[in-house]
């Protein structure tokens, strides 16, 4: 409720710059360094020169790529011999059908305890008739791998002891 100031202020716009008086009163004075140089001095100097091309050994790039796979992939670099690497490829192909019975033992364990929580689900007749068939495919596979096994065992043992008389060996 009180009046209105009598005083008014410009607005913001046309409020007066104020001019520093120190630069008008000294115009002879230059800054003690100048800002810009001369081009003959700069083309002087090494500023204009180029650095010769100096070619580095070139990479191979395949040869990174794998390398960087490895790394990616294996967490380790590919500093391995190769001798030590044909060895560990001999040891998986050797190790291969093992791994494989075993591992159909487990794909049937793993399909019957799947038919059992279906039937316990009220299920089992669903998918009775699919997992009896893979069980017995797998069954298939183990025998397959069974009879070259034998196989196998029977040829190392007649290398390893030749007998001459075969009715030694049905005793």
């Amino acid at each position: 409720g009180d009046a209105l100031p009598l005083q008014r202020f410009p607005p913001s716009s046309q409020q007066p710059v104020p001019v520093p008086h120190a630069a008008a009163c000294q115009p002879g004075r230059l800054p003690a360094r100048p800002l810009l140089r001369p081009a003959k001095v700069c083309q002087a100097g090494d500023a204009y020169t180029r650095e010769k091309f100096k070619p580095q050994p070139t990479r191979d790039l395949e040869k990174e790529k794998r390398r960087l796979q490895n790394i990616l992939a294996l967490g380790k670099d590919e500093a391995d011999d190769k001798v030590e690497q044909v060895f560990v490829q001999k040891k998986e192909e050797d190790i291969a059908e093992p791994d494989r019975f075993e591992e159909l033992m487990n794909e049937i364990q793993e399909r019957r305890e799947f038919l059992a929580e279906m039937e316990t689900l009220g299920q089992g007749k669903k998918y009775q008739g699919i997992v009896l068939t893979e069980i017995s495919q797998k069954l298939h596979e183990m025998e397959i791998i069974d009879k070259k096994r034998s196989e196998e065992m029977r040829n190392i043992m007649t290398k390893a002891f030749p007998v001459g008389n075969k009715s030694n060996l049905q005793d």
